[in-house]
């Protein structure tokens, strides 16, 4: 019962959207206004009363009809695309110029490749994997944030002060007598050791996120090379995209279980008031 509750649901609020997006379509709004305008020219409320049995009639048909809730959900993948492409610019634009130049060359290198295979392979249609070239790219752009953020969290971290805090943490639990303040001091040791280890854990992944950067790059411009000999389609196939994508979902898996790690430690230090331990303070 709870399963077709839910099923009721989700097909209530499915069809409301469309019947939504029927209603804000300009076509409905201009006969309405044609009706309001005939009713006001007339001084009879009959084209009122056919305007509402029409518009009923509007709002029951068109948004169940297949052609319209293709036409909206193309419409609605569109502006999500271009609010995702509008975002990406964004982004983009608060790099720094070297940044930027790195990722608009890989964007023209990008678009050297698709346009050389459509050339040198006499095709229009682009293989799946050389459209991947596209998320790849992106790819680029989410690791480099990520790049540049965590090297800029690194700078900004104290360490001599969060080494200070842990001995003194150690010794105040050293020297407790009463039990109670022991364990907490020994919950503070463990965190800020905790905090210590994700220093190094931080490095790794800089490091990390810097060799996945090059390998993109240098995947874009062996594929660059590679494409002026290809001939043809099927020879292009044997490429190996797998790899680069496997590589690049193990670094975005490392990633967020580092940025979890890091996030807990920076709550519970902006919890305890040790704002010298965050990111962006002396």
């Amino acid at each position: 019962m709870a399963d077709l509750a839910k099923y009721r649901q989700d097909l209530d609020k499915f069809q409301t959207s469309y019947a939504k997006a029927a209603l804000k379509e300009p076509v409905n709004f201009w006969a309405l206004a044609g009706f309001l305008a005939a009713a006001a020219f007339t001084g009879s409320v009959i084209p009122l009363l056919i305007a509402l049995i029409l518009e009923a009639i509007y709002v029951v048909v068109v948004p169940n009809l297949p052609v319209y809730r293709q036409m909206v959900q193309k419409r609605e993948h569109q502006r999500l695309l271009e609010a995702h492409n509008a975002g990406r610019e964004k982004l983009i634009k608060s790099f720094t110029p070297r940044e930027r130049e790195a990722v608009e060359y890989l964007r023209w290198l990008k678009e050297k490749i698709q346009d050389n295979y459509r050339k040198f392979t006499a095709t229009a249609t682009l293989p799946s994997n050389l459209k991947a070239l596209d998320q790849r790219w992106e790819d680029f752009v989410d690791l480099l944030d990520v790049y540049r953020r965590r090297k800029q969290h690194l700078k900004s971290i104290n360490r001599t002060a969060v080494h200070n805090q842990l001995s003194q943490a150690f010794r105040a639990m050293e020297s407790s007598t009463d039990e109670k303040t022991k364990r907490i001091q020994q919950t503070n040791v463990e965190i800020l050791k905790r905090r210590v280890a994700s220093f190094d854990e931080i490095e790794r992944s800089v490091k990390l996120v810097e060799g996945q950067l090059q390998s993109i790059e240098n995947f874009f411009s062996y594929l660059n090379d590679e494409i002026v000999t290809i001939s043809t389609p099927e020879k292009f196939s044997l490429l190996d995209f797998e790899q680069l994508s496997d590589s690049i979902a193990m670094t975005k898996q490392m990633l967020d279980a580092t940025a979890d790690e890091v996030g807990a430690l920076d709550s519970y230090n902006r919890e305890m008031g040790n704002l010298e331990l965050l990111p962006g303070t002396k």
